[in-house]
């Protein structure tokens, strides 16, 4: 499929797009007649909403360009005249993509960057929030009491995971399914926190960003750079690593011992 969109990209915007611009444009009178119809304007549809997608990200960073420019450029496209060749083409998007990238991250970083600060200041002062020595911040909204996992230990958990306006970007409750996962595999915040917990517990996290993806822009923007995280977890499960297992055989015999 990407390749198949990619050589349209510069060029297939304009019938998502005729709507964003009413006052340049009028509506669109096309009458959906007969399959083909309907099949030539799916085409378009999903090619130009996927062309304003992008284009809301990147003024989400204020990157904007003029959508009558970007339909003008469908238009020539189809009528087999661009002003562009498809080199230059290549070599511009490329660069904007660069661009767009790094304007992401200086003007929607500085903005999650001051949002999680001012989060993480107030989340401290209530009751029960705890903060340990990383920053990370922790409260019990239920203790459990089955065993804590160490750090090489597969758990198997539900959780929702939410950035500090409230909107939610993953959930495995909305998957209908827990997750498992070795806890070194994932974000920093995570392996601390979990190691809090003892199963059938559940704690609500909030972890700095720099203790969850830095920098990086994650999930095709729906996590964005220096994005302080909020999680509410559940421990379901520990398996202990076997490697531990086999470590702690030696003590329990002593202790055994001793008691004799």
């Amino acid at each position: 499929m990407r390749q198949f969109i990619k050589p349209l990209a510069v060029s297939a915007a304009v019938l998502a797009l005729t709507a964003c611009s009413q006052e340049k444009f009028p509506a669109n009178e096309t009458k959906l007649v007969d399959k083909k119809d309907k099949q030539a304007y799916a085409l378009g549809s999903s090619v130009g909403g996927f062309i304003a997608r992008n284009l809301d990200r990147q003024e989400e960073a204020d990157y904007v360009l003029e959508r009558d420019v970007v339909i003008a450029g469908f238009v020539d496209a189809i009528k087999g005249d661009p002003q562009l060749s498809d080199k230059e083409a290549e070599e511009i998007l490329n660069a904007m993509r660069q661009e767009v990238m790094e304007q992401r991250q200086n003007v929607l970083g500085k903005k999650s960057a001051e949002e999680g600060k001012a989060y993480l200041a107030e989340n401290k002062k209530k009751e029960g929030v705890k903060v340990t020595d990383s920053g990370l911040q922790y409260e019990v909204l239920k203790e459990g009491d089955g065993i804590s996992p160490s750090a090489t230990d597969m758990v198997e958990v539900h959780y929702e995971g939410t950035l500090v306006n409230g909107e939610v970007f993953d959930s495995s409750y909305e998957r209908g399914e827990p997750t498992s996962f070795p806890l070194n595999r994932v974000i920093p915040g995570w392996t601390e926190g979990l190691q809090l917990m003892k199963e059938g517990g559940k704690y609500r996290f909030v972890i700095p960003a720099d203790l969850a993806y830095g920098e990086r822009e994650v999930g095709g923007g729906q996590i964005p750079p220096n994005s302080t995280l909020i999680f509410t977890v559940e421990l379901l499960d520990v398996q202990k690593d076997a490697t531990n297992t086999e470590q702690m055989k030696p003590q329990e015999n002593q202790k055994e011992d001793n008691q004799k």
